[in-house]
């Protein structure tokens, strides 16, 4: 089981360098777990390059189509996130030897050990590293 990110998920959606090796990995994986946080940020940045002029309306309907797709495909599993995953993050910065991160990627991690999850897949650096420095096994295909 392993936990994928939005800087993960879009590689799924549109095309970048490490694209084809997530996928890959995506269909290597039992069960991908995909947040509402995930799927939050991913609808955020596919609009926001729609808006910004990356591409049409047209392909940002095919994009967010996409995505829906994965809800009812192997090996996705997506979880909405209760109200306790904004205390844990708490409780992981106010760790006495936490390692600092921004805000998304924190509530990324709270995610993790709410769902308990313990593999991620990532092509955020920082992110990756505190995850590492908290024991989760990072996996971050085409750069690895």
């Amino acid at each position: 089981m392993i936990y994928l990110d939005s800087s993960a998920l879009l590689k799924l959606l549109w095309p970048e360098p490490e694209s084809e090796a997530v996928r890959t990995r995506v269909a290597a994986e039992d069960a991908v777990i995909v947040s509402s946080l995930a799927e939050l940020e991913s609808e955020v940045q596919l609009k926001a390059a729609w808006l910004a002029g990356r591409y049409r309306e047209a392909r940002w309907r095919r994009f967010r189509e996409k995505l829906a797709e994965f809800r009812g495909t192997e090996p996705f599993r997506f979880h909405r996130l209760a109200a306790p995953v904004f205390e844990t993050a708490l409780r992981q910065h106010r760790a006495e030897h936490a390692t600092h991160c921004r805000t998304l990627d924190r509530l990324h991690l709270a995610a993790m050990e709410e769902l308990n999850v313990h593999r991620l897949m990532t092509h955020d650096t920082g992110q990756a590293g505190v995850a590492r420095a908290m024991g989760f096994e990072v996996v971050t295909p085409g750069l690895d």
